[in-house]
């Protein structure tokens, strides 16, 4: 079951909310001794938390299925960056990372348990029985918080973002699980932010030249700068004026490009340094190649969060600043949200 974005919560009786974990959404089924992890993409993921199969084992009924969100915390914060490293073929890395960052659980809907088909009750009831099956759990499995007071909905949204949140989720009372159908509402952080259109990437659609993305790119205190991220989603025709607005800021762009040592971005020149290119765990063999611009237009775009110097999601692209300098966008202009300590409402994880 997915979710709808939308700009406020919805308020009304009828609605519980909970918080909007950043993690890996994993179906859990468990069916006597055969236990499956499997992505939103129907991949399964047991062999990168290799930890989690024993508590899961242990504390979950014998045949039951689950949703939920997998999670790494690091004081008090939640740890993308870290999740994403588990996606990693070979499987001794995995299980030194399973030891040294361990992942839990955190579990929010019921779909099935025991003989029972629950996807077509309501969810107060879903949520009831999903309390009752794991009201002895510990860590690493853990139920979310749910709330029906929008004041302390808005005090999650508020306060937490700080520890790795996506937001807040809205949920019906009365709501059916409908699988692959956005009947669950979402709301989520977005910020403004001017950056350095450093290049941009090809539409691979359309039946003549188009834009795909565009690289953008922040300085940091050296003066150095990083890759950032990506804006797009431009609608069609967009995309076909974007290939004439750009085509003067392409001459002799790489003449003096601060990413061409490493046009593949595979790290030879400077490792610490964020250049486009890099193949995805996510998407092996995917074309990841671009094209570079002389670094004279600031673009205005929306982002939800920033972690580890990167744009979580993808940006979204609002307007041209031809009144801001490229060296003006750094990353001092980024809004800095303190970090709030997970365990204020996830109690006892690590």
């Amino acid at each position: 079951m997915l979710a709808k974005r939308v700009d406020e919560l919805p308020t009304g009786a009828n609605r519980v909310y909970e918080p909007k974990w950043d993690g890996f959404r994993t179906l859990i089924v468990r069916d006597g001794d055969n236990l499956l992890m499997q992505s939103r993409d129907t991949k399964p993921l047991n062999r990168y938390f290799p930890e989690l199969i024993a508590p899961l084992q242990e504390q979950l009924p014998d045949k039951c299925v689950l949703d939920g969100e997998i999670v790494i915390s690091r004081s008090g914060v939640l740890d993308f960056d870290a999740l994403q490293l588990r996606i990693h073929p070979a499987a001794l890395r995995v299980k030194l990372l399973s030891q040294q960052t361990p992942a839990s659980v955190v579990f929010f809907d019921l779909l099935a348990e025991g003989n029972r088909d629950w996807a077509r009750s309501p969810f107060s009831e879903r949520r009831n029985k999903l309390e009752t099956i794991l009201y002895r759990a510990k860590p690493p499995i853990h139920i979310t918080p749910a709330t029906d007071d929008l004041s302390v909905a808005q005090d999650w949204f508020r306060r937490f973002e700080g520890a790795g949140f996506d937001g807040v989720m809205a949920k019906e009372k009365d709501s059916i699980y409908e699988p692959d159908k956005r009947t669950m509402f979402k709301v989520k952080h977005e910020r403004d932010c001017d950056c350095v259109v450093a290049g941009f990437r090809w539409y691979r659609k359309g039946d003549r030249p188009a834009i795909g993305s565009l690289l953008l790119g922040l300085y940091n205190d050296s003066g150095v700068l990083q890759h950032v991220g990506v804006c797009g989603s431009f609608p069609l025709e967009k995309r076909y004026e974007l290939v004439e607005y750009l085509e003067p800021y392409r001459k002799d762009a790489f003449l003096n490009h601060p990413w061409k040592e490493d046009p593949d971005g595979d790290g030879s020149a400077n490792s610490s340094d964020r250049r486009p290119g890099a193949q995805s765990r996510w998407s092996p063999g995917k074309d990841l190649s671009w094209e570079p611009l002389r670094l004279e237009l600031v673009a205005e775009v929306a982002y939800e969060h920033m972690k580890s110097g990167r744009f979580r999601h993808m940006a979204q692209f609002r307007r041209w600043r031809l009144d801001k300098k490229p060296k003006d966008c750094t990353f001092e202009q980024l809004e800095v949200v303190p970090p709030e300590e997970l365990k204020a409402i996830f109690p006892g994880n690590r």
